[in-house]
């Protein structure tokens, strides 16, 4: 076997595990919980909304409520979600080239956080339903000044990440001086900083589809050009590529695509490394096939992440970044002793 037809059928491997990965965990999260539904009546029930398919599934008028209105738009707002801070992730970490990068740089979660915080303080019992808008807002803010302060100092990635940092930093400690002097709300902005998906509904999905369709058609069209960008700027140049606004246009898509995600679920980590990194470990390197692999592979994991913190405490819930800091810390390091192994 020549090594095209082996790489294309590494491809396609890769993209039939990622779909797989994707079904079995909506599969997961429709059927567990409290109101424990059938499976086979569940997938009858969802088959039967597909057009020309006529199947009947047995469901109760509860049960077909509980799928329809409850769990079906929670699963769909975390599998968006999911695939965002998925695609962005790998997006920073091929304009970076850097696999340890994800959206929380550049400013992104502390914007929104800050955002976030500002409309809780300030806005009182009409500040919860402006934090999605205030944490977008402060996100794509602090994306932007992250960008300018960067782009100020000079050409290189390392002078943009080292803004992001600064301007991440100043973000939080506004946050924190805000908090110190607001103590009461202080629960309030800690559950949204760790991430939820408990108000979810078709609402916040369709609210949220046009922005997720904008950033990540932008990203996904850059994967060849991240390809390039690669191998150096200067075969960039050579090949008539921008590298500088390519750059721009990526991280900006990234940006919408974060800020979109953060707005409706709150800060979650982990998602935007380990995510990308797996799917380098299963279709290779290449940005054409990490970014589409990385929008479904994330949204499957965040769905069976929402799964957990759903269920593990039940009637309860955990935090759904308790759940991916659980699993993406100790992936996380693993990742820095693999790369320092590499480099060494």
């Amino acid at each position: 076997m020549s090594a095209g037809a082996g790489r294309t059928l590494r491809t396609v491997r890769a993209y039939g595990v990622a779909v797989a990965f994707l079904l079995v965990a909506v599969l997961v999260s429709t059927v567990v919980g409290a109101a424990g539904l059938d499976p086979w009546a569940t997938v009858a029930a969802l088959l039967d909304r597909l057009p020309l398919v006529h199947l009947s599934s047995g469901l109760s008028p509860l049960d077909r409520a509980v799928l329809f209105d409850i769990r079906l738009p929670r699963i769909v707002l975390g599998a968006l979600v999911g695939g965002l801070l998925a695609v962005s992730g790998a997006g920073y970490q091929g304009v970076f080239r850097n696999a340890l990068v994800d959206s929380g740089l550049l400013g992104a979660s502390a914007g929104a956080g800050l955002g976030a915080t500002v409309a809780i303080v300030y806005l009182g019992g009409t500040g919860q339903a402006a934090v999605p808008v205030a944490a977008f807002v402060g996100s794509l803010a602090g994306v932007a000044v992250a960008y300018l302060a960067g782009a100020s100092g000079g050409p290189g990635t390392a002078t943009l990440l080292l803004a992001g940092l600064a301007v991440g930093m100043f973000l939080t400690a506004v946050q924190t001086y805000l908090l110190q002097r607001s103590s009461q709300d202080l629960q309030q902005v800690y559950s949204w900083l760790l991430g939820s998906l408990a108000d979810a509904g078709w609402h916040q999905v369709l609210v949220v589809l046009p922005y997720a369709a904008v950033s990540t058609a932008v990203v996904l069209l850059h994967g060849r050009h991240l390809d390039v960008l690669a191998v150096g700027d200067e075969e960039a140049r050579s090949l008539g590529l921008r590298p500088g606004w390519i750059r721009l246009a990526v991280v900006a898509a990234c940006a919408l695509a974060a800020a979109t995600a953060v707005a409706v679920s709150g800060l979650i980590g982990f998602v935007g490394i380990i995510v990308p990194h797996a799917v380098r470990r299963l279709a290779g390197t290449s940005y054409r096939v990490v970014l589409p692999l990385s929008l479904l592979v994330g949204a499957g994991f965040l769905v069976l992440a929402d799964t957990l913190a759903r269920t593990v405490i039940a009637p309860a819930e955990l935090p759904i970044g308790v759940v991916t800091a659980l699993i993406g810390s100790p992936v996380f390091v693993w990742i820095l002793r693999t790369t320092r192994t590499v480099r060494t």
